[in-house]
């Protein structure tokens, strides 16, 4: 699994013109991919670091100040640009293998007390965020 985190100072996120996830202070946007052999144990390395990544004001968690993070399904994460103009995305698990995946980060990170949005699975999205300082930190499990 890769995530992408962002120190946001607002985000949202609108499907189809209605805002599915947004906060107004301090929080996270954590773009998540997924690839085809990933499991359990990615879900809960990914969900550990983005909620205690000592990232916010005054070296703080999300965990540690109950900051709100908003998860954004991202298959783009896998792609590969090595060999000519054209992403391949062979590296991105399916949707059925990957929703369920992100899915687990979302309620593993819950069940860590934060409060979590999401965007919808494999829809079209506008993620809008201020990016805080900037802040942006590439995870890999």
């Amino acid at each position: 699994m890769r995530a992408v985190v962002q120190r946001a100072k607002r985000a949202s996120v609108t499907v189809d013109g209605a805002v599915t996830a947004s906060f107004t202070t301090q929080g996270l946007v954590a773009l998540v991919g997924a690839t085809h052999d990933d499991g359990a144990d990615q879900v809960e390395t990914i969900a550990r670091k983005i909620a205690e990544l000592r990232i916010l004001d005054n070296e703080k968690s999300a965990t540690d100040v109950g900051a709100p993070v908003i998860v954004v399904s991202q298959f783009t994460l896998y792609a590969d640009v090595r060999k000519g103009r054209r992403p391949s995305w062979n590296g991105a698990a399916p949707g059925p293998v990957a929703e369920p995946l992100v899915e687990a980060v979302v309620d593993a990170l819950r069940a860590r007390g934060l409060t979590v949005g999401t965007g919808v699975f494999g829809a079209m999205m506008d993620v809008e965020l201020v990016n805080d300082g900037p802040m942006t930190i590439l995870i890999e499990a």
